[in-house]
């Protein structure tokens, strides 16, 4: 079993937590447009796709080379991406990412911090 440093042990623990925060803050929004509308709600989950985003910059090399079964710099870039074109994000792309791929992200990081 690969070794887990405190630090990267960390940075999952706050991924963790705002797929967490993503996931209670669309609670009984129906759609994208009411996701977009609800101004508070996209921007705290814009805020934490950004803080997943950046905890993912912070774990080591080793461990993301380890867990290559999780995209990593789609990740990252994602981030990037709403980082630098917040006004340019298309709702509906956020909501499918939301349903189509954080719960998987969500699975993968409790398993991996399970096991160590």
């Amino acid at each position: 079993m690969p070794f887990l440093s405190d630090r990267d042990r960390i940075n999952l623990e706050a991924i963790l937590e705002s797929v967490n925060k993503i996931q209670s803050f669309i609670h009984g929004i129906n759609n994208s447009n009411e996701f977009h509308q609800d101004e508070k709600t996209f921007d705290s989950v814009l805020m934490n796709f950004v803080v997943i985003g950046e905890s993912v910059v912070k774990l080591s090399k080793l461990f993301r080379d380890e867990q290559s079964q999780i995209e990593w710099n789609k990740i990252k870039s994602f981030r990037n991406f709403i980082a630098h074109n917040y006004f340019g994000i298309d709702a509906e792309e956020v909501w499918q990412l939301i349903h189509s791929h954080l719960p998987k992200l969500k699975t993968d990081i409790q398993n991996i911090l399970h096991e160590k």
